[in-house]
């Protein structure tokens, strides 16, 4: 069984048995305690295999594969989380600007607000970062509906007399 799948497995067992929240509290204090020593050492290199690593962060390799689910995505080359074991080597070459914007989006105030990021980003920098994330969830309507074409709800009705009433 692939360290992935297992990673899956045991989240949803964990879940099941003890419940959603005890899971994100124990892994939120993991993936705390992971990416704070991470952003401590912001410009040394992060390699080795899941073994080592996993010793190096103090965490088993099962909750490191979790943090590299996590991370994945804010890598500079993501890394095919199918095909990693304990032993595969990998290197961590993290994009952190990508990574702030992505731990906005999964709404963790608890890394995102770590105080590591200061010697990262200046403030006025996270600031924009996060006006960048604002902005890509702001959804612009460029169909104007007019009152008398059908309503987009598929009701058969006229616009104005449908949806377009409270508007």
């Amino acid at each position: 069984m692939s360290l992935y799948k297992a990673w899956t497995d045991m989240v949803v067992d964990y879940v099941r048995t003890k419940g959603e929240a005890a899971f994100w509290n124990e892994y939120g204090a993991v993936e705390k305690s992971i990416y704070s020593k991470i952003l401590a050492k912001h410009g040394t290199e992060i390699k080795g295999n899941i073994n080592s690593l996993s010793t190096e962060f103090e965490v088993s390799s099962i909750f490191f594969m979790g943090f590299l689910d996590g991370v994945n995505e804010s890598l500079v080359e993501t890394i095919d989380l199918e095909k990693v074991e304990e032993d595969t080597d990998i290197s961590l070459n993290i994009d952190y600007e990508k990574l702030y914007f992505n731990m906005l989006d999964a709404k963790a105030d608890y890394l995102y607000n770590l105080p590591q990021w200061d010697a990262i980003f200046s403030l006025e920098k996270r600031k924009e970062i996060h006006t960048k994330w604002k902005d890509s969830k702001t959804v612009v309507n460029t169909n104007k509906i007019g009152r008398n074409e059908p309503c987009p709800c598929g009701s058969g009705k006229k616009y104005k007399k449908c949806c377009g009433k409270t508007a």
